[in-house]
């Protein structure tokens, strides 16, 4: 279990600087948005490769942070059924999801997509839009980003295991910090729960 909870660490790793260096991406995206527009309303022009290119930073901050998401433990969850669950029915049902979803659903979707970046390579497709850009770049961020979330549910798989075998105390990488005022409601009903206590004694 050592060594695979090495691997999930060196996962982790990857993901966690990967999430870091795709936020670049978003400034890039903001950027070319801001002076493509100021371009157009001053000079009354604009370019489609730089339309394309928004896009495509757009597609590798969604399929390249898919991974990093998960490994922060931000991805969607129903919090009103996972809160009322212990950490262990939580991680029993993590595990069978990852088994059952998210592994055979990442390799389903590789499958699919690296021929399409393939061809694309091989050809050398280009934007049908007039001074378009290259298209199998963005096409690259299809199997790039679901091998990338496929490295990081085999992470959580081992540490969903770690756990559950007693192995590690805790089942996620991150664990979410609970607001101001979700610490304020918490006392709050706490407290409630007190004064009907006492109310009753």
């Amino acid at each position: 279990m050592s060594a695979l909870l090495k691997l999930s660490s060196a996962i982790d790793w990857i993901n966690e600087h990967i999430g870091k260096l795709i936020m670049w991406l978003v400034l890039g995206s903001v950027l070319i948005s801001a002076g493509n527009a100021i371009v157009r309303k001053i000079f009354d022009t604009s370019s489609n490769s730089l339309l394309e290119i928004q896009w495509y930073l757009f597609a590798g901050v969604f399929m390249l942070g898919a991974g990093y998401v998960f490994l922060r433990n931000a991805h969607v969850r129903i919090d009103f059924i996972s809160a009322r669950l212990s950490k262990r029915a939580n991680a029993i049902i993590d595990t069978i999801g990852i088994l059952a979803v998210v592994l055979p659903f990442c390799l389903l979707m590789i499958n699919l997509s690296w021929p399409v970046f393939h061809n694309a390579y091989a050809s050398g497709e280009m934007s049908q839009n007039a001074g378009g850009l290259i298209r199998w770049p963005v096409y690259f961020l299809m199997p790039a980003g679901f091998a990338l979330l496929l490295l990081q549910a085999v992470s959580e798989l081992i540490k969903r295991i770690a756990f559950l075998n007693g192995t590690t105390a805790e089942p996620f990488s991150h664990v979410e910090e609970k607001s101001e005022a979700e610490q304020l409601a918490e006392e709050m009903a706490r407290e409630a729960t007190l004064k009907q206590t006492s109310a009753k004694q």
